[in-house]
């Protein structure tokens, strides 16, 4: 298992419930086309399964020398 997910908003939270809008915000998404770099923990992935059709999100493997926003 990689240890780091990409997450990427590519939908609004326009019409959406205010949970959703709180969980993109809880993963440090600001708008459509903003990323971030995640643990690849159960917690991170439990908030991405609750807002999967607003997100696209990629394994990765971030090394020592990798630098990523998180």
């Amino acid at each position: 298992m990689k240890s780091h997910l990409h997450v990427r908003q590519k939908a609004s939270t326009i019409g959406q419930v205010e949970h959703m809008r709180k969980v993109i915000k809880g993963l440090g998404l600001r708008g459509p086309g903003s990323s971030v770099v995640v643990a690849n923990t159960p917690s991170f992935r439990g908030m991405i399964k609750k807002v999967i059709h607003l997100v696209h999100v990629e394994e990765i493997d971030q090394g020592k020398g990798s630098s990523a926003k998180a």
